[in-house]
């Protein structure tokens, strides 16, 4: 069954791989010049947000977890903008909303997407700010080739933006077409005057004006007025208010690897308590069929404590303690049987579920689909340095573009319930509970790999399978991400509707009728996907001395690069 259509690239100078090839090579350019691998993931970063502009963008979000080897520490890089001090959930039901919609300026959060790569330059980097913003002004200025997901896309809702975000509809229409050249002026612009006010003293000072334009300047200003004019939330005073954080990592053990993961305002916690599961299974000598079975059903049971109890924690309690530890892992573990359950079954101490809803109150262009909706970019450079960052929201499709400033802002706030009581309910200046979960791991307790994947509530399937087949399957990293994949809906989906699908699994094709019959016969309610289709995962690793490098074939974009 297993099957590489690349070679895993070796090296022992830089890696560099992303969801977008030149985003990748945008990196391995920093690399070359000098840059570390902060001032890689840092251009390749701003360089994704005008290339997939899709799937990510100035106006969206950035969680991060990096190794920096000078002081042998693991830190995240919060860049998740919080809701507006306004944004209560009095506020929506006086809307007459009971589900926070997907799209338009209502669910707008605090963009932090800027914040989060400043910050991570300015503590790791080591370059400035306009040489770092090269490539994404040049890919704006100048143009970028088009993909032909993006032409989808901008098809998708092409009759909104004629009809309803005219904003929208004068940068991105005509829907361009693929393999053709793409400009964004006003990102260009933006970018520009950013660097202007940002002036050219030292580096700091240079990034610190630069932090002041974008959150107390003329960004925040363009800001304010527009979603005043629509009747949104957000305000300048909520920019100026937040600035990113970096925070500790929560850590698991797993058959001689340490895996990192974001605290639980992003869901990267769920990625340990499915391995603390698994810990208990000989997954190595599993059948296909076993092993989409076991992963699966442990998943359910992580995913439904994900529901139950994760939310910011600077706002509620969350017993990861409990939930990452050994015997509760075990007890959940005998729950797991032979054939697919029908139940959300969270544990610990009275868990509480969110209520059904019985409707949102939708503004402005339809849902996209679940999968692809983000980005990410994993680097490891010869100091020992690593960064997995996942980068997302702002689509072009999630509001309307801000005139003044040629991007459109993103719908995090969508994620909250506006139901009293949960983890994850509605507060002014509180942290969505996202889907975003870059990874970060040791092995033998030696910084080794950092990964991760784009797709919503799938991130930490996607990711858990590509690492399962490497650590109990033992392929490499290519071989890992092209084994065929699969994942679960089981569980309420994160995204307006906040739809669920009990038993429905989805597995490529590849798998082939035997497993998909078998699994059927255990209960799932399976669905069948083309032979590459689920999971855009990237990788680099560190090992004795030697650098690798791997990235998905899936969707014809994602590509590593290094020597």
């Amino acid at each position: 069954m297993e099957f590489t259509t690349r070679p895993e690239l070796r090296g022992t100078f830089g890696m560099v791989a992303s969801t977008h090839w030149l985003a990748s090579a945008a990196g391995m350019a920093v690399l070359e010049r000098g840059g570390n691998a902060f001032d890689a993931a840092v251009a390749a970063g701003f360089a994704l947000q005008v290339v997939e502009p899709h799937l990510n963008g100035p106006g969206g979000d950035l969680p991060a977890i990096v190794y920096d080897a000078q002081h042998d520490e693991v830190v995240v890089v919060c860049g998740q903008g919080p809701a507006p001090q306004a944004a209560t959930i009095d506020a929506f039901r006086r809307r007459g909303v009971d589900l926070i919609p997907g799209t338009g300026l209502l669910p707008a959060v605090v963009p932090g997407a800027f914040g989060g790569w400043l910050l991570m330059l300015e503590r790791y980097g080591t370059w400035r700010l306009a040489d770092v913003l090269e490539f994404a002004i040049g890919f704006a200025e100048h143009g970028f080739p088009v993909i032909a997901s993006i032409t989808r896309i901008i098809g998708s809702v092409e009759e909104v933006f004629r009809n309803e975000w005219p904003s929208s509809a004068e940068v991105f229409l005509p829907a361009p077409e693929p393999g053709t050249l793409f400009r964004s002026p006003g990102v260009a612009a933006t970018y520009k005057r950013v660097l202007e006010e940002s002036g050219n003293g030292a580096r700091d000072q240079q990034i610190a004006r630069a932090r002041d334009a974008w959150y107390r300047g003329f960004v925040a200003e363009a800001v304010d007025g527009f979603v005043r004019e629509h009747d949104g939330l957000l305000t300048a005073a909520d920019m100026s208010a937040w600035e990113a954080t970096l925070e500790q990592p929560v850590s698991l053990d797993y058959r001689g690897h340490t895996v990192f993961k974001t605290g639980p305002w992003g869901q990267g916690p769920v990625f340990l308590q499915q391995l603390a599961l698994l810990e208990g299974f000989d997954l190595a000598d599993a059948s296909p069929g076993e092993l989409v079975h076991t992963v699966v059903e442990c998943g359910k049971l992580a995913f439904a404590d994900r529901e139950a109890w994760y939310g910011d924690p600077d706002f509620v309690d969350v017993p990861l303690d409990l939930l990452l530890s050994k015997g509760y892992a075990d007890e959940r573990r005998a729950l797991v049987g032979d054939s697919a359950s029908a139940e959300l079954r969270p544990g610990g101490d009275d868990p509480r579920l969110a209520s059904p809803v019985s409707g949102g109150v939708m503004t402005g262009a339809g849902e996209p689909t679940r999968a692809g909706d983000t980005c990410h970019v994993d680097v490891a450079d010869r100091w020992g340095n690593l960064v997995s960052a996942t980068p997302s929201g702002g689509w072009l499709w999630s509001s309307p573009v801000v005139p003044k400033l040629g991007f459109p802002l993103g719908t995090r706030a969508q994620m909250f319930w506006l139901e009293e009581g949960l983890p994850n309910s509605l507060e002014p200046r509180k942290r969505p509970r996202t889907t975003l979960s870059p990874s970060l791991a040791f092995r033998g307790g030696e910084p080794y790999v950092a990964f991760g994947t784009p797709g919503g509530d799938q991130q930490d399937q996607w990711s858990l399978n590509f690492f399962l087949r490497h650590v109990d399957g033992g392929l490499n990293l290519q071989e890992a991400i092209d084994a065929p994949s699969f994942d679960t809906n089981h569980f309420p989906s994160s995204f307006y509707p906040r739809e669920s699908k009990p038993r429905q699994i989805e597995v490529e094709a590849r798998f082939g009728d035997d497993v998909a019959r078998e699994l059927r016969e255990r209960g799932h309610d399976v669905v069948v996907t083309g032979d590459w289709s689920l999971g855009r995962v990237s990788a680099v690793a560190r090992e004795n001395g030697l650098l690798k490098g791997a990235a998905n074939p899936r969707g014809m974009q994602g590509y590593a690069v290094g020597r």
